[in-house]
C-alpha cells in the first residue's frame, strides 16, 4: 500500500510539473530568462520523478544497458534554482559561465555513464557487472550530492548574508517566501544525505525507500516553489513596471489628486476655528502632495511625525473634516489612485493585484476590502464594468 502510494505521488508530481510547464510556455506573462530557469527547475524534478516511477513500476527493460541507463536529472536543478535566484533578485553574476559549467559537467556524467555501462555490458558475469554499477551509482550520487550541497550554501549566503545586492527588490517583494523555501530546503538536502548514508552504511535499507521522504518532500517544494516563484515574479514585473510608468505619468497624478481631494474635502457642517481649518488644510495638502499614501507601512505615528504634531491632534483633525477616521481617510487616496489605473487602458496588461499594492495596500485582501468599501464592487468587477 505505501509503495503504491508513492509512486501514485511520483507520477502526480510528474504529470503537474509538465502541466506547469506547458502552461507557462504558453502564458502571455511568460516572458524573462526567470521564467525560463524556473521551468527547467521544475522540468528536470518532472524527468527525475516520471523516470523513478518508471522503474519501480516495472516499465524499465530488463535489459542490463537500458536498466542502468539512468540519467541524473536531479543533478541540474539546484543550479537552475540558484540561477532562477539570482535573475529573480537581479544579482549580476557570471550566470552563462555557471551555466556552461553546470551543464558541461552533467553532459560529462552522461557520457561517463554510457561509457561504463558498455564496458560492463561485454562482462560475461552479470552480478559482479551488477555490483560494479551500483559501487558507480554511489560514486556518482555522491559528487553530485557535494556539487548540489555547494550550490545550496551559496543560495543561502546571497539570501541571508548579502542582503545588500537586492535592496531595490525589497521595495516590490519581502522574499519571505523564499527565504522560507530555502529554510527547508535545507531539511530536503538534509533528508538527501541521510539516504547516501544509510545505503551505504545500513543493511536492510535501501533505494528506493530510503529514497521516500526525499522525494515527496522534494515534489511538494519544488512544485510550490515553482507556482509560487511564477507568481511572485509576474507581481513583482508589473511592480516595477508599473511604478516607472506612473512616475512618468503626470496626468495620472494630477486626476488622481484632484478627485482624492474633490471626495475628501467635503467638510462637515461643524462649528470650527480658522486655525483648526488651516491645520486640517495642511495635513490634506501633505497627504495629497507627498503622495504618502502610496507608502504600505504608513500609519498615524509616521504621518504625525511627518507634519510636526501629535497623533491625537492629526486624528481629532481629520475625524472633523473629513467624513473618516485615518485609515479610511488615507485608503480613500489610495482607491482613487486604483481606480485611475484600472480604468486607463495603458495601465490594461497590469495585474489588479499589482495596481493595488503600488496604490499602497500591503495584501490582497485589504485592497479588496477597501476598494469594496468605498465603490460598492471588487475591483475585478469593476475593471470588467469600466472596460466593458
Amino acid at each position: 500500500m505505501g509503495t503504491t502510494f508513492f509512486k501514485f505521488l511520483l507520477i502526480a508530481g510528474a504529470v503537474q510539473g509538465f502541466i506547469f510547464n506547458i502552461a507557462s510556455f504558453f502564458s502571455d506573462k511568460k516572458s524573462g530568462k526567470t521564467v525560463l530557469y524556473l521551468n527547467l527547475v521544475v522540468f528536470f524534478l518532472s524527468l527525475n520523478n516520471l523516470q523513478a516511477w518508471l522503474i519501480e513500476s516495472g516499465y524499465v527493460s530488463s535489459n542490463f544497458f537500458i536498466k542502468y541507463l539512468l540519467v541524473p536529472w536531479y543533478m541540474p536543478m539546484f543550479p537552475m534554482f540558484y540561477v532562477f535566484l539570482l535573475n529573480y533578485l537581479n544579482i549580476e553574476k557570471k550566470l552563462k559561465t555557471f551555466l556552461i559549467f553546470t551543464m558541461t559537467l552533467f553532459a560529462i556524467e552522461l557520457v561517463v555513464r554510457f561509457s561504463v555501462i558498455t564496458y560492463l555490458y561485454n562482462f560475461s558475469d552479470e552480478q559482479g557487472a551488477a555490483s560494479l554499477m551500483k559501487q558507480y551509482n554511489n560514486v556518482e550520487e555522491i559528487i553530485n550530492a557535494i556539487f548540489c550541497v555547494f550550490i545550496f550554501i551559496k543560495a543561502l549566503t546571497v539570501v541571508f548574508k548579502k542582503q545588500n545586492l537586492y535592496q531595490h527588490i525589497l521595495e516590490y517583494d519581502d522574499i519571505k517566501w523564499i527565504k522560507n523555501f530555502v529554510k527547508l530546503g535545507g531539511v530536503i538536502v538534509g533528508a538527501w544525505l541521510l539516504a547516501i548514508v544509510m545505503n551505504n552504511t545500513v543493511s536492510g535499507i535501501s533505494a528506493p525507500h530510503s529514497y521516500y521522504p526525499l522525494r515527496l518532500g522534494s515534489s511538494i517544494l519544488l512544485y510550490w516553489i515553482g507556482y509560487q516563484g511564477m507568481f511572485r515574479y509576474i507581481l513583482t514585473r508589473d511592480r516595477m513596471a508599473l511604478r516607472k510608468r506612473i512616475s512618468v505619468s503626470d496626468s495620472i497624478k494630477k486626476l488622481v489628486a484632484k478627485e482624492a481631494s474633490t471626495s475628501i474635502i467635503a467638510e462637515k457642517q461643524v462649528e470650527a476655528t480658522e486655525t483648526q481649518k488651516s491645520v486640517f488644510k495642511r495635513i490634506n495638502d501633505f497627504v495629497k502632495d507627498s503622495r504618502c499614501y502610496l507608502n504600505p507601512k504608513l500609519n498615524q505615528e509616521l504621518l504625525a511625525e511627518e507634519l510636526s504634531m501629535s497623533t491625537s491632534q492629526l486624528s481629532l483633525h481629520i475625524n472633523m473634516f473629513s467624513d473618516f477616521n485615518f485609515s479610511d481617510y488615507i485608503n480613500n487616496y489610495r482607491v482613487n489612485q486604483a481606480k485611475k489605473l484600472l480604468t486607463d487602458t495603458q495601465f490594461k496588461q497590469y495585474t489588479i493585484l499589482s495596481i493595488g499594492l503600488e496604490c499602497g495596500f500591503n495584501s490582497r485582501s485589504t485592497f479588496y476590502a477597501a476598494f469594496k468599501k468605498f465603490t460598492g464592487q471588487t475591483p475585478t468587477i469593476y475593471r470588467a464594468n469600466v472596460n466593458s
